[in-house]
């Protein structure tokens, strides 16, 4: 019997362009089209022994693995996907499996790049200069220089300390905060840590580079956004649930921010009636950190491999199931 695979949340239809998914002794399916409802999902995913997943683009809690009884091979792109309940792939005997992390296992970035490119089209009002001079206008806004700015970040690890090192080139003073943050490591990237509320109150652009956890989860609220200037830029490219995001619509409409970049939501994708939509004084982009062309070209035929070692019994990477 031919082994089916589904390949879930291709948004841009590239998939089959990354991989020569031929090789393998099976049937492949690429879904497009994010699957929202849980029982549609089931429904689609039934028949699939194999499903390659973008990283957390669709959720597999307990419920969902528990409703595929023909899953023996879950592929995830990168090593980590907090969307993944992996004690019921465990116990479900589903095994669980990841590729490299494309553009993250360079010395540099494409997360650490897009947020620059938020910070710069906020600063420089490039989206509304771009559309003003395709509608017949000339020049309207006045920018921000980023250099002699305070650059506050939170989260000073490997993209954090990227971030980092670009706002001390372009002439920044970078300030960190984060709960486990020493004074020897931030001095360790040429950055001074701070406390919490004074790296609210003295950054003109703050950029979140934290991950998700129980911890860091509605981490910066109305109180934390309260304490900012409202001269001051806010930078998400890290996870949406770190940040309430209600407040920071709030105020955003109300002018008590500059403005803010988003790249990540609480809900993706954006339902077509969310308040982010029509939320002013924002730059958003549909959670582009890492879609680059490198990071696909690593993580799309390492699932093919994953996929083909599987099948001959070969050694795989397999997910810690915690």
């Amino acid at each position: 019997m031919t082994v089916r695979v589904a390949v879930l949340d291709d948004y841009q239809d590239v998939a089959r362009d990354y991989a020569d998914w031929s090789a393998l002794p099976a049937q492949v399916e690429v879904f497009n089209e994010h699957l929202t409802d849980p029982a549609e999902l089931v429904r689609r995913l039934e028949p699939f022994e194999v499903i390659a997943a973008m990283r957390e683009r669709t959720a597999f809690p307990r419920q969902v693995l528990e409703a595929l009884p023909n899953l023996k091979l879950l592929v995830t792109t990168g090593m980590r996907n907090a969307s993944i309940d992996m004690v019921a792939a465990r116990e479900l005997g589903i095994v669980v499996s990841g590729t490299g992390n494309g553009g993250g296992d360079r010395s540099w970035g494409p997360t650490a790049e897009l947020a620059w490119g938020l910070i710069f089209a906020l600063l420089r009002h490039i989206p509304q200069e771009d559309r003003m001079i395709r509608e017949g206008g000339w020049q309207r806004t006045v920018g921000q220089e980023v250099a002699g700015r305070t650059l506050g970040v939170l989260g000073l690890g490997r993209l954090g300390a990227q971030v980092a090192s670009v706002g001390r080139v372009f002439g920044m003073d970078v300030i960190a905060w984060s709960q486990n943050l020493t004074d020897e490591a931030a001095a360790a990237v040429g950055v001074r840590r701070v406390t919490k509320d004074d790296l609210f109150r003295a950054s003109d652009v703050l950029t979140i580079h934290t991950v998700l956890s129980e911890r860091t989860r509605g981490l910066i609220g109305a109180a934390e956004l309260a304490l900012m200037r409202p001269t001051a830029y806010l930078i998400n490219t890290s996870r949406g649930p770190i940040v309430d995001e209600a407040a920071l619509q709030d105020a955003l409409r109300e002018g008590r921010l500059a403005g803010a970049g988003i790249d990540v939501f609480g809900r993706e994708p954006l339902p077509v009636d969310d308040p982010w939509r029509s939320t002013p004084r924002t730059v958003l982009t549909p959670h582009l950190g890492y879609v680059t062309d490198g990071t696909y070209q690593v993580f799309y035929p390492e699932i093919v491999e994953n996929i083909s070692a599987y099948l001959q019994g070969s050694p795989i990477r397999v997910l810690n199931a915690g």
